[in-house]
């Protein structure tokens, strides 16, 4: 009986808002055309969905990205919306991660964001922006890097023109030591955090070996096939395909163990020298605006685990490009990403 008193007061309350404009306890109109569906509610996308990368076009977050996108809309988790992947660079990616952290409500469930720890280190270093300015809606994978050269490319650096074998790090790391100039190229982020690794323990500064920042790994291969760097920092999955054409040689596996496959042949770090093996593992996950409703963060976390579930993520992402399997969802992700943020921030003095 309290149960049936306790409904139909319920339902008078509601009748008495719709009469007095239809407002709800948020003050948020009950009939919005945002499609969110309220926190009350649920959300289905019945409109095109923006996914924004902040990297370039060819980049580990950018086949990450369009990855995930394909799987979404091929398994029919979007409700037969599209996905439209934009490729944001500026200023380093952190113009694209203000505008999503910054999203006002109304657009808010409809826009994702590729956020990895290799974004959170910059952001975190040079903005105001933290892993609380964004839903963390889910990791979905732990990812590695390798070095890289191109040794048929013309030589145009100072170590190729002196006759450095390309193939060979230890050998870099020898010639860097007396006196001739190598040069690395990578992406941001995590790989300069690798870069800055391997030098401290090879016993070099950037007046020896130094780093070129490119907005994306794909920029740093491109720069690698035009002999411009001697080697380039890339996740397998940016640099499989030009392994594969011959264009790419693996010459170091930033790791603790090698790699499989066509990347087999890069040694360890210890393997080439009295060195402890280097690695900076990165999370890859994604993120929403601070506003997305909590049923957008519900349906995408979802969304993301039933991608994390399928053969076509296992078969064409994950052991394709040799990264580690990390589901977590959005709870598990939140927890995992803000005690990240916090040990690195207290480990670089930032406050």
């Amino acid at each position: 009986m309290k149960k049936f008193l306790a409904l139909t007061l319920a339902s008078l309350m509601l009748l008495t808002l719709a009469a007095c404009g239809g407002k709800t306890d948020s003050g948020s109109d009950s009939g919005s055309g945002s499609g969110s569906g309220g926190d009350s509610g649920t959300f289905t996308p019945s409109k095109t969905v923006t996914w924004t990368c902040t990297s370039s076009a060819g980049g580990g977050s950018d086949i990450f990205s369009r990855k995930i996108s394909e799987i979404m809309t091929n398994e029919g988790l979007v409700n037969g919306q599209t996905i439209v992947v934009s490729n944001e660079t500026d200023g380093a990616g952190e113009i694209g991660r203000n505008k999503i952290a910054t999203m006002k409500a109304g657009d808010a469930d409809y826009n994702l964001l590729t956020f990895n720890s290799g974004d959170l280190m910059p952001m975190v270093q040079n903005t105001k922006n933290r892993a609380a300015n964004f839903r963390i809606l889910a990791i979905m994978a732990v990812d590695k890097q390798l070095l890289f050269s191109c040794p048929s490319s013309d030589s145009k650096t100072d170590y190729a023109k002196a006759g450095g074998d390309q193939t060979d790090f230890a050998a870099a790391i020898e010639a860097a030591k007396n006196g001739t100039f190598v040069v690395i190229g990578g992406s941001k982020g995590d790989d300069i955090t690798t870069y800055n690794k391997l030098l401290a323990e090879v016993g070099l500064d950037d007046t020896q070996m130094s780093y070129i920042t490119y907005d994306s790994t794909s920029d740093a291969i491109t720069a690698a096939l035009g002999g411009n760097v001697d080697f380039v920092i890339s996740k397998p999955a940016a640099a499989s395909q030009y392994v594969e054409s011959g264009d790419l040689t693996p010459v170091l596996a930033l790791s603790t163990e090698r790699y499989a496959g066509n990347l087999a042949d890069a040694p360890t770090l210890s393997e080439i020298g009295d060195y402890e093996d280097v690695e900076v593992p990165v999370w890859r996950g994604v993120a929403g605006p601070a506003s997305m409703s909590d049923s957008a963060v519900a349906f995408w976390s979802d969304a993301l685990g039933k991608v994390a579930g399928t053969e076509a993520w296992h078969k064409e992402y994950l052991e394709t490009n040799q990264l580690l399997d990390q589901y977590m969802d959005t709870a598990s992700a939140t927890t995992y990403v803000t005690e990240y943020e916090a040990d690195y921030m207290a480990e670089n003095g930032i406050s």
